[in-house]
């Protein structure tokens, strides 16, 4: 092994010669390079913050685009004549109702083209004479319309939050940025949650529908009191920090759950992190604010259910999936739960027969939690600056997508990207305790000096896999540093100069996770860090080291980790208790201190197992630990 000093990079790439381009990934990784129209660029500030985060430059190649001069809009303002040398402006179709103030602003920069509750086919036809489109969750913006645009299309605004009705990739694949306004409806989603709480533990929805129809019940709906009780926040961001806030005014003692809130931020409001575990089984009212992804689907189920307080209420204003909703019936006939305030579905709007809906111990909106006047024209505002500041070529930190990198580079990093991301995928999983990620040490090890080798895009895909499996974020290279600085995590970078040939981008790739509990002992390194390894062997992503033990699996499908005495027959063991329950192991390897000692297998499977063959590996006698974890 042949080391030589280790170089310090901060996390704002000021060390780092940029290539130029922007590079952005997401999983799909298509070589796109996005034009960006009216404006000759040679560099964009990224917007960050100071300290460790500071700015990034980057470098875009874009063209003066030509829009068509036969475009009608209904909006004001007109083309300006090319034959005076003046530029045309471009066109803004705004598909679904927006408040004044946006749309002065918008018309401030475009031709304004409003035009409501177009189907599919008007879309498409109307689409190849817009440079950008604003619509709300109710306008399908799918592959159809990005190629009907005929490359003409640049940018697409959401105003709102969720991105669902979007087509990413199609977005990604036609060069055409995505931006959403994911702040401005924060407060009115917390009003919202506070006033289901109050409305649901007093029976103000069923006392006025008694009421209303001639019945005068006060006995039937005694209601119970906020003062004093357990409020459990599952989601710690923007919306559930408000709603604690309040809560806490209500005079309620609040503790929350996020593995990525600051403990910090928490005190200083009062509430108190906790873990998952006790934040479902301590609380009296539980208000959800968590992002729907694959790890927190359906994460309110018959066995969170069943480790409730008996009689536990709870508010949902985030997603309808994180509940199952068959699961949540279950519970309230049982009595389990109480009683349920609910504003969001996992299918809207909800059948006439919804058993939820018809519940009488549960209140129910139609999706209103960002539905004031405040709300929305924030929103307006939010998303219309947003827009005009993509199609005069600044990136804003709502950018859900961006420019991917060129061929050439991509070809050279593509595994590199893969394996970063699935490192930070597996690193976050192993955190335990309700803290969150603060401090984060990448380390690269490559012969290439540093002019020869841009880290930015590696660093964006660690820190998407941290992020993204416990939010609803998406990471790139554009909003990486300032998604780790929203939520208070602070990145560094390491590098160490190999002596060899060149030839490889990287030898190995380190990601260090320090101050942090781990669900898995082993993986805490001897400078008592959570720490994963990984290099690329063959054009395959594998992990060769966790915490101080080296070991060497190939990176798909899923992982588990099992720390056991060193013995005969534990491989076979193992083995035969996953085939047993059908899954399929795709690579093993074990990697131990010394022999007959402690060892760590690390076990490659194809599918997810079920809870039983994970309580029978947990059984086995030489198993003193182990985890499962989804790549």
């Amino acid at each position: 092994m042949a080391a030589a000093a280790a170089i310090s990079i901060c996390s704002n790439g000021s060390t780092v010669n940029g290539s130029n381009h922007v590079v952005v990934s997401r999983s799909t990784l298509v070589s796109r390079r996005i034009v960006l129209p009216f404006r000759q660029i040679s560099t964009l500030a990224l917007r960050g913050g100071s300290g460790s985060y500071g700015q990034s430059r980057v470098l875009v190649k874009a063209t003066t685009a030509t829009p068509s001069t036969n475009t009608t809009t209904t909006g004001t303002g007109s083309n300006a004549s090319s034959s005076r040398g003046l530029e045309v402006k471009p066109t803004i179709l705004v598909a679904e109702k927006l408040g004044e103030a946006g749309l002065d602003l918008l018309r401030s920069f475009a031709n304004v083209d409003c035009s409501y509750n177009l189907s599919q086919e008007e879309l498409c036809t109307k689409i190849s004479l817009c440079d950008a489109i604003i619509v709300r969750s109710g306008t399908k913006v799918t592959r159809d319309v990005f190629e009907s645009s005929g490359g003409r299309l640049h940018v697409v605004g959401r105003a709102g939050v969720g991105i669902d009705n979007v087509d990413l990739a199609a977005a990604t694949e036609y060069g055409c940025l995505v931006v959403n306004a994911p702040t401005a409806n924060t407060i009115a989603a917390a009003e919202h949650g506070i006033a289901l709480l109050s409305a649901m533990a007093r029976n103000v929805a069923q006392a006025d529908a008694s009421l209303k129809a001639g019945k005068w019940l006060r006995n039937k709906y005694v209601g119970v009191s906020l003062v004093g009780k357990t409020l459990s926040v599952m989601g710690f961001g923007k919306v559930g920090s408000e709603v604690a806030r309040r809560a806490k005014g209500l005079g309620m003692h609040v503790i929350a759950h996020d593995p990525y809130a600051s403990a910090d931020r928490a005190r200083a409001i009062g509430v108190d992190l906790v873990s998952f575990d006790e934040a479902l089984t301590t609380a009296d009212f539980i208000s959800l604010h968590m992002p729907l992804t694959s790890s927190t689907s359906k994460i309110l189920n018959d066995e969170t259910f069943s480790r409730m307080k008996k009689g536990v209420r709870i508010v949902n204003v985030a997603r309808g999936g994180v509940i199952d909703e068959d699961a949540l019936v279950r519970a309230l006939d049982s009595g389990v739960v109480a009683q349920a305030a609910l504003d969001v579905f996992t299918v809207e709007p909800p059948s006439a027969d919804n058993k939820l809906v018809l519940h009488e111990n549960v209140i129910v909106t139609p999706h209103l939690g960002a539905s004031t006047i405040e709300a929305q024209e924030g929103v307006a505002i939010e998303i219309a600056e947003a827009v005009v500041g993509a199609l005069k070529g600044e990136l804003a930190a709502t950018a859900v997508n961006a420019p991917m990198v060129p061929a050439k580079v991509l070809s050279e990093l593509a595994p590199f990207v893969t394996l970063a991301e699935k490192l930070g995928r597996l690193a976050v999983q192993l955190v335990a305790g309700g803290g969150g990620v603060k401090s984060v040490k990448v380390t690269y090890a490559s012969a290439r000096a540093s002019d020869d080798l841009d880290t930015r895009i590696i660093r964006a895909m660690i820190t998407k896999g941290l992020i993204e499996p416990v939010s609803d974020s998406f990471v790139n290279l554009v909003n990486a540093d300032f998604s780790a600085k929203q939520r208070g995590m602070r990145i560094s970078e390491e590098r160490i100069l190999l002596d060899g040939s060149p030839e490889n981008p990287l030898e190995y790739i380190q990601v260090h996770i320090e101050h942090v509990e781990s669900k898995f002992g082993s993986a805490i390194s001897d400078a008592g860090e959570i720490t994963v390894e990984g290099k690329v062997k063959d054009g395959i992503p594998h992990l060769t080291k966790i915490g101080s033990f080296d070991v060497d699996v190939s990176l798909e499908g899923s992982l588990i980790l099992c720390r056991q005495v060193d013995q005969p027959g534990m491989i076979g063991t193992v083995g035969s208790t996953l085939g047993k329950h059908n899954v399929n192991v795709n690579f093993m390897s074990v990697g131990r201190i010394a022999p007959r000692k402690h060892a760590v297998m690390a076990i490659g499977v194809d599918e997810e197992p079920c809870n039983a063959a994970l309580k029978n590996i947990g059984e086995i006698p030489a198993i003193e630990e182990f985890v499962y974890l989804k790549l």
